[in-house]
């Protein structure tokens, strides 16, 4: 069937939707909320219709902003419209939920459908669900990262010795790659970082970032980045380098599931040609790896996909039993990097660390240093002038200082306070990162915690434990009535002792 196009000014949120009249619906054979094929010379997309019986005229088909950006349409365009056959997608989803294992065909037919929009929200959760719950065999990762690099969009060559670092995330307040990123270009090497927004944390790299630079660059603009500074830190969605995978995030989101981290993480790697990457696993009884033999399994992995796919991986397994630095949420976090890159000497010591440690892991890998040669670009100056130097480069102002990125005077904020003296023993990053959200991070730029006592430190009753900031004070509201509730600390008033007791061992002899 011959259509008329008619283009909404709509954002659908992502979602490739249309609207046709039911009449036409009618004799397409389909209803409403299922899906039709619509061409237009070699160009191809699978879209959710909606049926009205006038706002539509026959004939026509209205199309939302999404529709008309990757069809390239326009008013009066035509497009043939057909229903959708039976997808076997589907049926490798369903072997998939059953406990099997995909073959390299099955994954490339369900990755081709996602990107085509072919599945729907439903089948694509109900794959993530399956990839979660059943686990992923090497193979199934390769594969998966094959066909996210075959199937992506954009591919951006750069000079020199490309390099690049990823964080698993679980971590609250882990602004490490804002510190790193600058050291690494400092040393002469190419580092374009693209990363993610946050899936499950109250920042991602890409929401820390925009605060003080734009982070939505085509790849023409971050070549050039690139080019002159040797470094970026930009929003990969923007890039369209594994369109399968940015889909499958959108559905991962909401479910706090993260099962293709590996072929995710790899394949943008691959196609922005990085030769050695280094993984930072955070791992902790709160983290996405709960302990060492967990983020040991995924080092290999990561190791072994990355052999496959031609790059260098090393992994690193750090802690994360409590927030990196004080701060959580966008601009808190933003503020707190450009403070370290500034003065290191004052700068939260778990942060330095970090950073220098996964730069010097870097620096080892090409043979250009190690942590201390990182810790010297980053005391010496020099980190600081190539950070303000990407910053301007991708058209931020190179000049900003701590004291612009005012929190302050953007939100309303709330102390809590312990309710009893004694040391911080346990600090819960679920419950701080489920404050920071509910005060409105990371949407909200500015909200977010600023925490005034970590692990091992003293505290008197009364003492200020954090700082919630939030732009709306409904939401402010919100996240205090929940803190009050989870404080998210554990402060026994007495310390704990080292030796618990002792059995004696003549009480019971075995063999």
């Amino acid at each position: 069937m011959k259509l008329r196009v008619r283009c909404l000014d709509l954002d659908a949120g992502g979602k490739a939707i249309a609207i046709i009249n039911e009449e036409d619906a009618r004799e397409l054979g389909i209803h409403a909320l299922e899906r039709i094929i619509i061409s237009k010379g070699r160009k191809k997309l699978t879209v959710l219709v909606n049926v009205t019986p006038r706002f539509v005229l026959r004939g026509d088909i209205a199309v939302y902003a999404e529709i008309k950006e990757v069809m390239r349409l326009r008013d009066g365009d035509f497009v043939v419209a057909e229903p959708r056959p039976e997808l076997p997608s589907k049926q490798y989803i369903r072997k998939k939920l059953d406990g099997g294992e995909l073959n390299y065909k099955e994954i490339k037919t369900i990755v081709g459908d996602v990107v085509a929009r072919s599945l729907s929200d439903l089948e694509q959760a109900a794959l993530i669900t399956a990839l979660h719950t059943r686990g992923l065999t090497l193979n199934e990762n390769i594969f998966f990262a094959k066909a996210f690099v075959e199937t992506s969009g954009e591919r951006i060559k750069f000079p020199g010795t490309v390099v690049d670092k990823h964080g698993a995330g679980g971590v609250p307040g882990d602004k490490t790659t804002m510190v790193l990123v600058p050291i690494i270009a400092a040393a002469g090497l190419t580092i374009p970082k693209t990363s993610s927004r946050a899936i499950t944390d109250p920042a991602g790299t890409a929401d820390r970032v925009e605060v003080i630079a734009p982070v939505t660059l085509g790849p023409k603009k971050i070549e050039y980045v690139v080019r002159k500074t040797h470094g970026c830190m930009v929003w990969g969605g923007s890039l369209n380098l594994a369109p399968a995978d940015d889909l499958l995030i959108q559905i991962e989101k909401p479910l706090s599931l993260d099962p293709l981290i590996v072929p995710s993480v790899l394949a943008k790697k691959k196609v922005v040609g990085s030769k050695y990457v280094v993984i930072d696993l955070p791992t902790g009884p709160e983290a996405k790896m709960k302990t060492r033999e967990e983020a040991e399994k995924l080092a290999k992995t990561f190791i072994a996909v990355g052999r496959r796919l031609g790059i260098n991986v090393e992994c690193a397994i750090t802690e994360a039993d409590q927030p990196i630095g004080r701060a959580i949420g966008p601009a808190l976090e933003a503020r707190e990097a450009l403070q370290t890159l500034i003065n290191p000497r004052d700068a939260p010591r778990d942060l330095v660390d970090k950073a220098v440690s996964l730069a010097g892991i870097l620096l080892e890998m090409v043979k250009k240093g190690d942590r201390k040669t990182a810790l010297k670009m980053l005391k010496n100056g020099r980190a600081e002038a190539k950070f303000r130097e990407i910053v301007a480069a991708q058209g931020g102002n190179p000049k900003i200082q701590p004291s612009d990125i005012n929190v302050e005077k953007q939100t309303k904020n709330i102390t809590i306070r312990s309710p009893i003296s004694g040391h911080v023993q346990y600090i819960g990053n679920r419950t701080l990162v489920q404050i920071a959200k509910l005060a409105g991070a990371p949407k909200d730029k500015y909200a977010g915690l600023y925490l005034h006592k970590k692990m091992h430190e003293t505290v008197r009753k009364g003492d200020p434990l954090y700082t919630i900031y939030a732009e709306h004070p409904a939401k402010l509201r919100q996240a205090v009535a929940f803190a009050r509730q989870n404080l998210g600390y554990v402060i026994p008033t007495k310390r704990a002792k080292v030796v618990v007791e002792t059995v004696n061992r003549g009480v019971e002899k075995y063999g």
